[in-house]
């Protein structure tokens, strides 16, 4: 490969709450294991040289006062978006900066609600939207994703349509590809959801920041690319942040076509005074969106499916009674416990810290609506993805 992901990177004294912080209440490294993180969303590999070069290129200027967004930056977006997802039509007028995908989603459902009012949400669900969604005043309405008898997870329609009805929604935060299930939707489920939002007249937030983070094998299609009306009832939120691990530096960008919709949410976003872009954050994302940042990201993709096949056997062939939906995108595994931990007399609690003491830094699943499930990060050198398995079955699934 021409960049490199297989260098440990030594994030310890860097500000890196993924190697700073035990995410598991209690839990202690034992002596002798060194930390493997495995939690929060972030990578653990050098991001692509051009982000530095176009950042150190632009603090070599002694002046950082006030600017305007460049043409550069929205001609970045637009190429990437054309070049990686198919989007046609797309112009600068249609893309808005926002500190963050979740600060976007909060500006657009404060145009599209009003506080109190019913959200409908898939469950499991991403942490950050229960945090934002229910701090500002909103509802969460959870419909649950089910596994098809080959354990894919897939929408409920029936029930979506039945939440929003008995709930009266007209609001609805969807997640593609989804987080923290790994599914990337075919096309056909997308269409089959915004046919149903368009009947009971749904305004929707699109949750695209893992877009660019599809595995081998699987296709993102944007929401508002399935028809003319997904196109104008949905706000859509991106980000080259989880892309090439830009998250310290805050940047994000909303894709809004509809003019009436796209204005007031501007406007929403631009309330506090606190939604400004950082100059580094530009020329960062106009450092990633250069050729280079094409093939790293390829790359990335292939190091990833590799990180999740070799995990998803592992459990299969050595974690009896933990089950785990293999995901088509995002680097993140959601490990469903429930088996293992009676068959053992185990609490997810127990199993949770006893691997945190071997180094194993991973995530409690409730918090995103799993019973007793683990959120577990595998954007690592494969090294450390196979050191950590290792541990686990030595240590932890020994049982």
């Amino acid at each position: 490969m021409k960049y490199d992901f297989t260098s440990i990177l030594d994030r310890n004294g860097k500000d890196a709450i993924a190697v700073e912080h035990i995410p598991i209440p209690g839990a202690q490294v034992k002596e002798g294991f060194d930390r493997i993180p495995m939690w929060v969303a972030d990578m653990n590999f050098p991001t692509v040289p051009t982000i530095v070069e176009a950042m150190m290129e632009r603090v070599r200027h002694s002046a950082y006062g006030y600017f305007d967004p460049s043409k550069e930056y929205y001609r970045s977006i637009i190429r990437w978006q054309e070049t990686r997802n198919g989007v046609t039509g797309l112009k600068p007028e249609h893309i808005g900066y926002e500190n963050g995908v979740l600060g976007g989603v909060v500006s657009a459902l404060n145009v599209m609600c009003s506080k109190g009012d019913n959200v409908l949400l898939h469950s499991p669900t991403y942490i950050g939207f229960t945090r934002c969604i229910e701090n500002n005043g909103y509802n969460i309405v959870h419909s649950p994703l089910v596994k098809d008898e080959n354990g894919i997870w897939r929408m409920d329609f029936a029930d979506m349509e039945e939440k929003i009805v008995k709930n009266h929604i007209h609001a609805a935060v969807f997640c593609s590809p989804h987080n923290p299930c790994g599914r990337v939707w075919e096309r056909w489920e997308i269409e089959k959801a915004m046919e149903l939002y368009k009947k009971h007249d749904v305004f929707v937030v699109s949750d695209e920041i893992w877009s660019d983070l599809i595995l081998e094998g699987h296709k993102h299609i944007p929401t508002q690319s399935v028809s003319e009306d997904a196109r104008n009832r949905t706000v859509a939120m991106y980000a080259p942040s989880k892309t090439f691990n830009l998250a310290g530096l805050v940047g994000s960008y909303h894709i809004i076509y509809n003019s009436w919709l796209r204005e007031r949410v501007l406007k929403e976003s631009s309330l506090s005074h606190y939604n400004e872009m950082n100059v580094l954050s530009m020329h960062a994302l106009i450092g990633a969106y250069k050729p280079e940042g094409y093939e790293w990201v390829d790359e990335l993709r292939q190091v990833l499916t590799g990180n999740v096949e070799f995990a998803c056997k592992y459990i299969q062939d050595h974690f009896e009674g933990v089950e785990v939906s293999k995901p088509e995108g995002t680097y993140m595994l959601f490990l469903d416990c429930t088996k293992w931990c009676e068959e053992h007399g185990k609490t997810i609690d127990e199993l949770q810290r006893a691997g945190v003491e071997v180094g194993v830094i991973w995530q409690d699943g409730r918090p995103f609506h799993g019973p007793c499930h683990i959120r577990m990060n595998l954007a690592l050198p494969f090294s450390r993805v196979q050191e950590a398995f290792e541990r686990l079955e030595k240590y932890v699934f020994c049982y």
